[in-house]
């Protein structure tokens, strides 16, 4: 296939790296990883003027209505910047769940809060160890309310509504799991934080104890829907990943050019050169495979799962290389708090497990080719 963004999609991509050049400096994301406040207010305000949250959003919900190639190039630049607001437990999981399943009167509620920056959501699948299986939700929902415990719950604690995943049955097949729609201020729901390697991704233990729910799409559908929104959720983050790799391959290209050793920049020494060299190759690989997602994305393509799959292996895997080999390039300098390279590296770690682990995710890319060639 041959694919490339447009030239407007390109200019949006410009915009947005403009904008987040100016509103988000790593000062601006250091505040986030000191404990100075949850997620910069601010700049998630910005972000809601500029239309990046509603950008795939129906413009009939409130949205810009323009598309999720749209979004993906959004989603690069916020993983350049290392925006410390909930871009992705909002926009790539929560509303991408209502956009898939939810009712009229669920999209006119919640769509248009989320593209003006009013609501905040989040995506409550996991409950502790372990990678997404029908099995591991034990979590569960009679009568209309909900008892057990998710963590981590992206952005737990300053979430506005959940998008929680329950047991509504006892075979132990697909068929047992249903989604809801919860008001985290209600009744019965208490988040607390918890201790993550990446606090600018905040991370919390969700407790719902007879809460009230409210049904999101069919009943007993819920796993045919999460599976649908995570593989939306794993190209977008994937976008994201290659804009965090891009970036943490200039720091160390432009750090090998300006740092001087023997009287020639380090960067004219072959380890250093090669170093870079397998840091290009992993990044570009990367987005290959990227631009392989966005376009089954963008057209609802029979191969999405596979392209979903074989993005973020190859994402996770570009932006932990390009991080880690960065503070290599970087030398001594690059483990101490006053560069900035270990931010790159704990948010590598941060969204390599934010969607399941990179095993998780091979496993599920071998699956999906094996069957694709028995059908």
């Amino acid at each position: 296939m041959n694919f490339d963004f447009s030239d407007e999609q390109k200019q949006l991509r410009d915009e947005a790296r403009k904008f987040l050049a100016e509103k988000c400096s790593p000062k601006v994301v250091r505040a986030v990883v000191d404990g100075k406040q949850a997620y910069d207010r601010e700049l998630w305000k910005g972000l809601a003027e500029m239309g990046f949250l509603g950008v795939a959003i129906p413009e009939q919900f409130g949205g810009a209505g323009a598309g999720h190639l749209e979004l993906c190039v959004v989603a690069e630049e916020m993983g350049r910047a290392l925006a410390p607001v909930p871009f992705s437990s909002t926009v790539y999981l929560a509303a991408e769940a209502i956009l898939l399943a939810g009712s009229d009167a669920q999209k006119q509620k919640w769509l248009p809060l989320i593209a003006s920056g009013d609501a905040i959501g989040t995506f409550a699948l996991f409950e502790g160890k372990g990678n997404p299986s029908p099995q591991a939700i034990k979590l569960s929902a009679s009568g209309g309310s909900l008892n057990g415990v998710k963590k981590p719950v992206p952005d737990g604690v300053i979430a506005d509504f959940a998008v929680v995943a329950a047991r509504t049955g006892s075979s132990g097949r697909d068929t047992d799991i249903s989604l809801f729609l919860v008001d985290m201020k209600a009744d019965g729901v208490e988040a607390k934080p918890l201790t993550n390697v990446d606090p600018s991704r905040g991370q919390a233990e969700v407790t719902f104890k007879n809460c009230k729910a409210e049904p999101l799409g069919a009943a007993n559908e819920g796993w045919s829907i999460l599976s649908q929104v995570l593989d939306r959720a794993a190209v977008l983050m994937a976008f994201e990943q290659v804009g965090g790799a891009d970036r943490a391959l200039e720091m160390g290209r432009d750090y090998a050019l300006d740092r001087i050793a023997f009287g020639r920049p380090i960067g004219s020494f072959q380890a250093v050169k090669h170093m870079l060299a397998d840091m290009y190759v992993s990044a570009t690989l990367a987005r290959s495979n990227c631009y392989y997602g966005a376009w089954a994305l963008s057209t609802n393509a029979s191969e999405l799962p596979e392209a979903a799959a074989a993005a973020r292996i190859s994402a996770t895997q570009a932006f932990q290389h390009c991080s880690k080999n960065n503070i290599q390039v970087h030398g001594g300098m690059g483990f101490t708090w006053e560069f900035d390279c270990h931010l790159y590296y704990r948010r590598s770690n941060a969204t390599a497990l934010s969607l399941g682990s990179l095993s998780y995710w091979e496993d599920a890319l071998i699956d999906r080719m094996r069957k694709r060639n028995a059908a």
